[in-house]
């Protein structure tokens, strides 16, 4: 069946126009159920998991009423983490690229606090932030939630098991009814149920099966072995499938990094990403991830959801997690965007009673095999295709993508092709570099200039 075009909704031209540049066409399945009930003004609770499209299912929404000119918070999200608050934020930014001044705030902690009340200061039409840093601002006085006539949950069972339930009580305490309250959960269980009951509406509830989705689009296999084979069965997986990119989860922090620096030092490049990283580092990660500089990110579940892969050929349960629900969200990193994903999984026996609850829930046995079976390439390697160099200028001074592009390309001589993915934070930038060009763009960078004026670089490990 073919799926509705966004030309169907009833939208403002400016949202048409941004949704055309942006590539939108067809509706995902959760956004041709949700959004014409939000736009609609009805109470939601969606069951869908990252990567349906879930974003664009409520940022539409919530742009649809905004008033641009009255310079106050309308439309509040709340995100558990602070990787999924700034995925949502530039999303609901590109979404709004063709309304005029329209002002997006991200308040997450691991950021300085000054510069957020500043920016607060001079006004924002919508706020995307984690519980722990809100409720600073409300305690200190620098935001009001006065206005907010749409309220977002995002990820609201994560930001339950994270531990945020008071604060999320106190803060939507704050914020005024009648509302449009939407609630996005991965899960349903029942202190999803309770929170529904006291801050929904008579809400609509909207359920995507993302289990049919997995066994679709995505090819998962089980390998039992013994437990000291855990690290050669993981290298045994790269040797044999030999993935572009993929991501490893692990359990436990220790677990990853004892992971990274096992894949490291058997010519796999990787990067971990867990809790203890500062919010500098977890960018950095995520950054070099993204732009091909570093092929393999071994995770806790703290990437699990909310980590936007737009290609990934291969996802690794380095152990099984102890919920069937959370193996679904991993797996679900890959397969998507129409391609077919692989989804391999390490079980020791005993672990076997957690692969029994996989398959019970997905209601169909999994496919196992050995070691054994794997072809080992003493030989391989897996580098990223690209390297990152950081220059300390960034959008505080003025600079743009194409100041950074241009300046390579001209008087740093690179060709257009020999350059990646440019990225630009408040007081840095970014920018991937193919492995056989890093030489000539730093030789450049030493004495050349971005914007008029000389810039450091160095080469992120």
């Amino acid at each position: 069946m073919t799926a509705p075009a966004f030309t169907q909704l009833s939208l403002a031209p400016a949202q048409h126009e941004a949704l055309e540049a942006l590539g939108y066409t067809a509706m995902t399945p959760v956004q041709a159920q949700s959004i014409p009930l939000i736009l609609a003004g009805r109470d939601l609770i969606v069951r869908a998991k990252t990567g349906s499209g879930k974003t664009a299912t409520f940022g539409i929404g919530l742009l649809h009423t905004l008033n641009p000119r009255f310079f106050g918070v309308q439309a509040l999200v709340l995100c558990p983490t602070r990787e999924l608050a700034d995925q949502v934020g530039t999303e609901i930014r590109r979404l709004a690229s063709r309304m005029p001044n329209i002002k997006v705030a991200m308040l997450c902690g691991g950021k300085p606090f000054g510069p957020q009340r500043d920016s607060l200061a001079h006004g924002a039409h919508i706020i995307v932030a984690t519980p722990g840093r809100l409720q600073d601002h409300l305690n200190k006085r620098t935001v009001t939630l006065a206005g907010v006539k749409t309220l977002v949950l995002d990820e609201a069972d994560r930001m339950l098991e994270m531990g945020f339930a008071d604060t999320m009580k106190a803060i939507i305490a704050q914020v005024p009814t009648p509302r449009q309250t939407l609630l996005f959960s991965a899960t349903y269980p029942e202190d999803i149920r309770k929170i529904s009951k006291a801050i929904q509406r008579d809400p609509v509830t909207v359920t995507v099966d993302d289990i049919a989705h997995t066994e679709d689009v995505i090819e998962q296999l089980f390998f039992e072995i013994k437990k000291h084979e855990r690290q050669t069965t993981l290298l045994a997986l790269f040797e044999h499938f030999r993935p572009t990119n993929a991501v490893v989860f692990c359990n436990t922090k220790k677990q990853c990094a004892e992971v990274d620096t096992f894949l490291n030092q058997h010519d796999i490049e990787a990067r971990g990403l867990h809790g203890d990283l500062e919010q500098r580092e977890r960018d950095q990660v995520l950054l070099q991830f993204a732009n091909g500089s570093c092929p393999v990110l071994v995770a806790t579940d703290v990437a699990a959801r909310g980590l936007d892969i737009k290609s990934l050929a291969m996802v690794v349960n380095y152990e099984l997690p102890r919920d069937p629900d959370m193996y679904i969200h991993r797996v679900g990193r890959t397969g998507r965007a129409g391609e077919v994903g692989k989804a391999l999984s390490i079980v020791t026996e005993a672990e076997t009673h957690r692969l029994a609850k996989i398959e019970h829930y997905q209601q169909q046995p999994c496919a196992c095999d050995v070691l054994e079976s794997l072809d080992r390439d003493p030989n391989y390697a897996l580098k990223g295709s690209m390297v990152t160099l950081q220059l300390d200028a960034g959008r505080k001074q003025k600079v743009r993508p194409g100041d950074v592009l241009g300046a390579l390309t001209g008087d740093g001589g690179l060709a257009g092709q020999q350059i990646g993915k440019i990225t630009i934070f408040d007081r840095s930038s970014y920018v991937a570099i193919t492995r056989d060009s890093v030489r000539q763009a730093m030789n450049y960078l030493v004495d050349g200039k971005v914007k008029g004026r000389s810039v450091r670089a160095r080469r992120l490990r």
